[in-house]
């Protein structure tokens, strides 16, 4: 279903962040999010590829897991740093694995989780050979044990939860703005009532 945005509620001026796990779609969402919005894309994996030099499966390779999740806890840093708004951040599958990211995204702005059964990310993931994670044996068996692992993650740093696989990606991109609308309102609203009364 495709719907037009109603520009008489005002798009939220801060960062919409897509969480989860690889396969979720986060890619896609984030794409349809950013042609909605007219807000830039920062793709977390690709920003790091481009820093480092080399694809991703590269980087587990040489440098190995613990280096790569440095890496995304400082590029999360570094954007609070520069205080962006108006951006679409979609992040790698493992970035909230981090105590320190889980902090720092709420941050940064409305994250959003989205979930996705064990059958449709190994369908989605199966026709790309650039998941380091997923060489292996039995990579349906290793986005079980990853969902099981991460899933409190996930649920820690988010604001919002979408099962995505029955929805079409313009419907999902349109909840999640309404959602963020109503989020951001609520707490200019709230700091609005905080001012009001210590003043």
């Amino acid at each position: 279903m495709n719907r037009s945005i109603d520009h008489n509620t005002p798009i939220p001026e801060r960062n919409i962040i897509l969480v989860g796990l690889m396969g979720c779609g986060k890619s896609t969402i984030g794409r349809a999010l950013s042609k909605m919005m007219g807000y830039p894309l920062v793709d977390t994996d690709q920003h790091l590829e481009k820093l480092e030099g080399r694809p991703v499966a590269d980087i587990f390779k040489i440098k190995g897991e613990p280096y790569f999740r440095s890496c995304e806890g400082q590029l999360i840093e570094s954007l609070l740093d520069m205080n962006i708004k108006k951006h679409i951040i979609s992040t790698g599958g493992g970035l909230p694995t981090s105590e320190k990211a889980r902090t720092l995204l709420p941050q940064l702005g409305y994250v959003v989780w989205l979930n996705s059964d064990v059958d449709t990310l190994h369908e989605r993931t199966s026709k790309s050979d650039s998941r380091p994670l997923l060489d292996t044996d039995d990579p349906k068996q290793v986005l079980s044990d990853l969902l099981e692992k991460r899933r409190a993650f996930y649920e820690e740093c988010s604001h919002l939860e979408i099962n995505t696989p029955d929805l079409e990606v313009s419907d999902i991109a349109h909840g999640i703005l309404e959602s963020a609308r109503f989020y951001f309102s609520e707490r200019l609203s709230y700091q609005a009532q905080q001012e009001g009364q210590t003043s």
